[in-house]
């Protein structure tokens, strides 16, 4: 599993902690997580998954009057800054 892996997992284990069903699923560049979110939620509870998705690289939420919600967060598998030069280090020299 790659390094963003485990911080996906650990958002995924945390928004299940807090009642949600989440799904994990990895990318060539990302992993995510998606959660289905209840159509009853208090305050309280947002705050806490907020809290949690908070620390993911991105994270939204899709709402459809046909499929309810579902929360989303993405962990990179590469910094920006890396990924953006082709997956060399900025400071190679070859």
């Amino acid at each position: 599993m790659p390094a963003s892996g485990v911080s996906a997992a650990t958002l995924a284990a945390r928004l299940s902690a807090l009642g949600l069903l989440t799904r994990v699923e990895e990318h060539p560049r990302h992993t995510s997580v998606e959660a289905e979110v209840p159509d009853a939620i208090s305050a309280g509870l947002w705050r806490e998954v907020l809290d949690v998705v908070a620390e993911a690289d991105r994270f939204g939420l899709l709402a459809t009057s046909m499929n309810g919600r579902t929360l989303w967060a993405v962990v990179r598998k590469t910094s920006p800054r890396r990924a953006m030069s082709g997956d060399r280090a900025i400071s190679d020299r070859s």
